[in-house]
């Protein structure tokens, strides 16, 4: 299958380069993460006039616990902030919420604040936002894999019908589709944990700007030079096959 010129109904970012924007201002890194959720909200209002239907942000990583714990404890507030102060925004806009990644070992607080925005916004479809929170891919396919091996230990699960497919469904992302689409801020060339599994076959673009410069026309741009690309998954384009 090969196709042009489409619109990517699934885009997921990684908004990377807060804290080097804030550093080359002489500024705070907490600036630069305050400033990172102005370029989220200009993201999530842009694209549906763009056609994307499914928008995925990479908000915080499993390993990104590790950072000291001011930074952590800042990041955890505008989370916070921006739930609280956004939601309204969203909901009214039709932005379904949803959020991936591990919610076993979040603290309460945040846990519930998330299931807030889920519930409230459950009914929505003009655009799905997709939160990457608590993150990591690896950690992502490892649940996956549990979940599978209880349902078989269990006999409720034949081995046998562990497809692709039956593996997708065992993902915090089950029901929302593959990236079309992987864009990644600040000049870094690489998915760092990111929805490993389901990006097998998205299109990458790796954009120079720190996040929070990023703009709608960052976004529209991508969209257009995805459009541009040729996509095979694996197989032959026209002209090779008649060779």
């Amino acid at each position: 299958m090969t196709t042009y010129g489409a619109t990517p109904a699934h885009v997921a970012i990684i908004m990377d380069g807060n804290g080097r924007w804030a550093k080359a201002r002489g500024l705070p890194r907490l600036a630069g993460h305050r400033a990172g959720v102005e370029a989220l909200r200009r993201t999530v209002r842009a694209a549906p006039g763009l056609g994307i239907a499914y928008l995925t942000v990479y908000a915080f990583s499993s390993e990104n616990w590790s950072r000291p714990q001011s930074e952590v404890s800042d990041l955890m507030g505008l989370l916070k902030i921006f739930i609280r102060r956004d939601l309204a925004e969203l909901h009214q806009n039709g932005v379904k919420v949803v959020v991936i990644g591990d919610r076993a070992t979040l603290q309460p607080e945040i846990r519930s604040l998330l299931e807030e925005a889920e519930l409230l916004t459950a009914g929505n479809g003009a655009l799905t936002l997709a939160i990457a929170f608590n993150y990591g891919g690896r950690d992502e396919i490892a649940r996956a894999a549990r979940k599978l091996a209880l349902g078989v230990a269990r006999g409720e699960i034949d081995p046998e019908d562990i497809t692709p497919a039956a593996f997708s469904s065992a993902l915090d992302t089950a029901g929302i589709p593959d990236p079309e689409l992987v864009i990644r801020t600040s000049g870094e060339l690489r998915l760092s944990n990111f929805l490993l599994w389901q990006a097998a076959y998205s299109e990458l673009a790796f954009l120079p700007c720190y996040w929070p410069d990023f703009s709608a026309d960052h976004l529209a741009e991508a969209v257009r030079e995805f459009g541009r690309r040729e996509r095979r998954f694996g197989g032959l384009a026209p002209q090779d096959v008649a060779l």
